[in-house]
């Protein structure tokens, strides 16, 4: 391999939007690897890119970084991903990413019919609760989650 073909975890983390920070942590959990120099510095390969694009999607969508994990392992580490590698990781979020999707509809029209409504009323909204009897249901925003 070239050193040309190699980055430095500055440029890598320039070219994904991540601070390096973030990639040494990253690093730490397995998600990615590097080659060092002599002088210990760490060299990212580029098909590194494709990994940490990935991570910082999953992260925006809420996906904890032990789920990434666990499908990076059918990733390979001697070569890039292929399409069909990433097509089975996709896959595998698939059914999650629709739960979430359902419960972030759900939530958006609960919202747009409360600021909507302009009802103000505390005997017909559907968010009121008194003395806060919810809290019995155990923690979160109960009224939005899909059990209720």
């Amino acid at each position: 391999m070239e050193p040309s073909d190699l980055l430095t975890i500055g440029e890598l983390a320039a070219r994904v939007g991540v601070a390096t920070s973030a990639l040494r942590y990253y690093e730490s959990l397995g998600l990615i690897s590097s080659e060092r120099t002599p002088g210990n510095q760490r060299r990212y390969r580029r098909a590194t890119i494709r990994r940490v694009s990935v991570i910082k999607a999953a992260r925006e969508l809420g996906i904890p970084l032990a789920t990434v994990a666990e499908a990076f392992e059918g990733l390979p580490d001697d070569r890039a991903p292929s399409a069909e590698d990433w097509v089975v990781l996709a896959e595998g979020w698939r059914a999650e990413l629709d739960r979430r999707i359902e419960s972030l509809v759900r939530l958006r029209d609960a919202l747009d019919g409360c600021i909507g409504c302009g009802c103000l009323s505390l005997e017909v909204c559907i968010l009121v609760n008194p003395e806060d009897r919810v809290a019995a249901e155990g923690p979160g925003p109960r009224f939005l989650l899909p059990e209720r």
